[in-house]
């Protein structure tokens, strides 16, 4: 698997305030670590070489602590927004000159149990721009967004949820770079936005998961990733 992955990691993190005044949401403390390291080890056990780090909000902090990568055997590279906060959309099209054509994209506080090297092959058999991964999540976690069936996700709509809308977005997308095209660069947009008008044109196919996902995007959720990490030994 040579595919680079695209961490999202330059948000705000007003939610996670005050833990977040200082320090940058991906670089918080669970179990020992600071989150990000549990997603790069994770990434590298599954066979990424190269990662590209969207950042923003106190961004030097993550290069210091994560240099070129070269301890979890990866290649980091570092995409700031600069002066202008871009959004998940903008900030991975300004990464493109560091990427290929096709790319896994995953934001930088979620960790995700799923099989990068199946959802690469799913992709490339499905043949479309995108895909995203999906859960059944009953909303559980939060309000299911996603109408998809075989693969297929028929829409997604993130800001318009429906009662027929079963699945949620798991966190983890790849992209094909020319599905950005349409969008000028230093341009700020959401990633929701692209994937919503991608299942519109029939242009984003769906990998389903089983395993919840972990975050830190909330107490709740970081309480809840300490617990799963510190059970993992």
């Amino acid at each position: 698997m040579a595919l680079p992955v695209v961490i999202l990691a330059g948000g705000l993190a007003t939610r996670m305030r005050p833990l977040t005044l200082s320090t940058p949401k991906a670089l918080l403390s669970v179990a020992g670590r600071p989150f990000i390291e549990w997603q790069l080890l994770d990434l590298a056990k599954q066979g990424i070489q190269k990662v590209v780090l969207c950042t923003g909000y106190l961004s030097e902090q993550l290069e210091n602590a994560l240099g070129s990568g070269n301890q979890f055997g990866l290649n980091i590279t570092y995409v700031p927004d600069g002066k202008t906060l871009l959004g998940t959309g903008g900030c991975v099209k300004n990464a493109l000159p560091h990427l290929g054509e096709h790319f896994f994209v995953l934001y930088g506080d979620s960790f995700l149990r799923c099989p990068l090297d199946k959802i690469e092959a799913s992709f490339f058999k499905h043949k479309k721009l995108a895909l995203m991964t999906v859960l059944k999540n009953g909303n559980q976690w939060d309000k299911s967004n996603v109408r998809y069936h075989d693969n297929r996700v028929i829409l997604y709509d993130k800001h318009n949820p429906s009662s027929d809308m079963a699945y949620i977005d798991y966190g983890l997308g790849l992209l094909s770079a020319s599905s950005l095209n349409n969008y000028p660069e230093n341009t700020s947009f959401d990633l929701a936005e692209l994937y919503h008008q991608l299942s519109l044109d029939n242009q984003l196919t769906g990998y389903e998961v089983f395993e919840r996902f972990y975050e830190i995007g909330s107490f709740q959720g970081l309480k809840e990733t300490e617990a799963y990490f510190s059970s993992q030994g």
